[in-house]
């Protein structure tokens, strides 16, 4: 189960590491303008607001790659406290942003949060 978790908590890092890309690398390029389905002009106009929300999510990433790398109970509880902001972030940008964050962010980060609950 440990293996499970590792690998889920993995993929949610990575998760966020592509969302920070998308939000600061490639937000006015095709790639990301079709990430969230903006024009050339409305992602101009929010390119900022995109990168700073890109880069809390990697500070996710960067906080749950600690998490796989930090010795027990260091690790666990960074992979614990991530994981719930991930979850948070992920209900809180369904409610106020697209109900598709939900299950973009919020489901997977609650499915590695349960592994990671369970392997302990």
């Amino acid at each position: 189960m440990n293996i499970l978790a590792n690998v889920l908590v993995g993929s949610v890092a990575a998760l966020h590491l592509y969302i920070l890309v998308m939000e600061m690398f490639l937000w006015q390029k095709p790639q990301g303008m079709s990430f969230h389905g903006f024009d050339a002009e409305l992602a101009k106009r929010t390119a900022s607001m995109a990168a700073n929300q890109g880069l809390y999510n990697g500070f996710l990433a960067a906080g749950l790659v600690w998490g796989l790398v930090a010795a027990d109970p260091t690790g666990f509880r960074a992979q614990v406290f991530f994981l719930s902001c991930v979850i948070v972030a992920g209900v809180y940008g369904a409610v106020t942003a697209n109900r598709r964050i939900l299950v973009a962010q919020a489901l997977p980060g609650a499915i590695a949060l349960a592994a990671v609950l369970i392997a302990q």
